[in-house]
């Protein structure tokens, strides 16, 4: 259960959040009976009005205490994804705006529209991708909070092919950029294209200004622990370079390839490739591709449209190396979308875009990949994957943005 911390009101002395439940006093009233042999010391009467209570006055009132007891202050609230509101969200996916829109926009380059489980349509964000009150600063927050308590029950783990303050791509890593974190009970994994993020949990908080320029995506799934195992499974194909993590002892046997990479070691030989069933701490499926860089293919075209058995729409970077084309090779066909639209009545052209999703042409299947991995021909030989969802929201939400895509006669064809 998610418990949100509580703001606390001195002049009152109660928690503001728990003044409603005072207000109901009958309620609480019918509880205290179930204390049984609850011993109550004789308490002073507050004679002025609004006087504070002091420490011993609390302990000798069973209503009050039972209000703290079950006070969210007293509890730490569960990993998670968050909203912008701070609350508990079993998934989000946020699309970063490019600079350069036609027909609306601030030209900021740091717009987003977002939506998650309890908001499932697309809406402009209400802060800036780089504020700490977006969902990525709030989801990310958890992150830096555990690295900077120090302690030895959470695990967090940063990866980027473009490392912050590098300057350099690992070529033999993943072409893959996320960060996780988690304990024993859930956590949080979450998977976007933005090069140099997030900072170093030392640095606190930010977002790079060469990732203004260009759209980017980002989702973010909430799992139990048991699905993390599954999710370390995935990492000896995907291979993350990873810049900051911690692992404690007792999660090693449990995330065996994610300690060496954490460690700096060498994986042990994997699978070319390998799909994973996970399902989001509140029974949401999802499908995860992880391809290594020893399956040297074009991850579309080769194996997720024919996987999925259905022809796709991509969406990836056409700036680096030699763009593949549309390509209706094999039984199901995969398009490159040339064109977005936006609810906000704004468009931008698939080369001012640096996100990696794709979606079912037919709406009748409903799927949606989002991950790491562009159509290009050097990428074939990187590692990296792809999760995907039949999730009929986040497919209405992506299906609806592509404008005009490219045929396999070069043509342009608009929906």
């Amino acid at each position: 259960m998610e418990l949100r911390r509580e703001k606390f009101d001195s002049s009152q002395g109660i928690p503001t959040g728990s003044r409603d439940l005072l207000e109901d006093f009958s309620q609480i009233e019918r509880i205290i009976p179930a204390l049984g042999n609850f011993q109550v010391q004789a308490c002073p009467a507050l004679t002025v009005p609004h006087a504070k209570m002091t420490a011993s006055s609390v302990w000798c009132s069973p209503t009050l205490l039972l209000l703290l007891l079950f006070s969210p202050a007293l509890w730490a609230a569960e990993i998670s994804c968050r909203n912008e509101d701070g609350e508990a969200v079993d998934w989000f996916v946020l699309y970063k705006l490019p600079k350069h829109t036609k027909g609306g926009g601030t030209g900021l380059g740091l717009e987003y529209l977002y939506m998650d489980s309890l908001a499932q349509q697309w809406q402009l964000g209400r802060y800036l991708v780089n504020m700490t009150q977006g969902a990525l600063g709030q989801t990310l927050g958890q992150l830096y909070k555990a690295y900077e308590s120090k302690r030895n029950n959470t695990v967090y783990a940063i990866y980027n092919d473009e490392v912050p303050h590098s300057g350099s791509i690992n070529g033999k890593r993943g072409h893959t950029k996320g960060f996780l974190l988690l304990d024993k009970s859930q956590g949080f994994w979450v998977i976007h294209s933005v090069p140099l993020f997030p900072p170093f949990p030392e640095d606190g908080y930010g977002y790079p200004a060469s990732g203004e320029s260009y759209g980017q995506t980002a989702i973010c799934i909430t799992f139990s622990y048991e699905q993390f195992i599954e999710i370390d499974q995935q990492m000896l194909s995907s291979n993350p370079e990873i810049y900051s993590c911690s692992l404690p002892d007792t999660f090693q046997a449990d995330l065996p390839n994610l300690q060496k990479l954490c460690s700096g070691s060498r994986l042990p030989s994997g699978p070319l490739r390998r799909l994973s069933k996970l399902q989001s701490a509140h029974g949401e499926a999802f499908l995860h591709f992880a391809k290594s860089r020893s399956f040297v293919d074009d991850i579309y075209v080769a194996w997720v449209a024919q996987e999925l058995k259905t022809d796709l729409l991509a969406e990836s970077w056409q700036h680096s190396g030699q763009k593949l084309p549309s390509n209706c090779s094999l039984q199901y066909y995969v398009y490159n979308i040339n064109l977005i639209g936006t609810p906000l009545n704004s468009t931008f052209h698939s080369i001012l875009d640096h996100s990696k999703w794709s979606v079912s042409m037919k709406e009748e299947v409903q799927w949606t990949c989002i991950g790491d991995l562009n159509r290009a021909v050097e990428q074939a030989w990187r590692s990296g994957g792809f999760i995907c969802t039949q999730n009929k929201h986040i497919y209405s939400a992506f299906r609806r943005l592509v404008i005009n895509y490219e045929s396999c006669n070069d043509a342009s064809t608009w929906i």
